[in-house]
């Protein structure tokens, strides 16, 4: 699952923050949720990109899901201001491991 936004320039610091400090952690509790990696473009946007590695796409139907999607600040204080969102899930077709 991929999932990439803008956030608006005031609120980056807090975006940044808050999405370290307590959107990954309150992912990483949901189970089926292997790992959150976050990226930061370097040409093109949407400038931020998150990848969750799930155990499967069933994960994001799940009450843990649903409940860590509403967990802290995020929606409230970064939520409201994010723009150019984008929500992908994808399927792993191939890998050179």
């Amino acid at each position: 699952f991929i999932a990439r936004m803008d956030i608006e320039p005031d609120k980056e610091a807090d975006f940044n923050r808050i999405y370290d400090t307590e959107h990954i952690p309150a992912f990483l509790e949901v189970p089926g949720v292997i790992d959150v990696t976050r990226y930061e473009a370097i040409r093109g946007e949407p400038k931020y990109a998150a990848i969750y590695e799930l155990e499967s796409h069933e994960v994001m139907a799940s009450d843990a899901w649903r409940e860590a999607v509403e967990k802290g600040q995020w929606p409230s204080q970064i939520r409201p201001y994010t723009k150019n969102r984008s929500h992908t899930v994808y399927r792993l077709i191939n890998s050179a491991e």
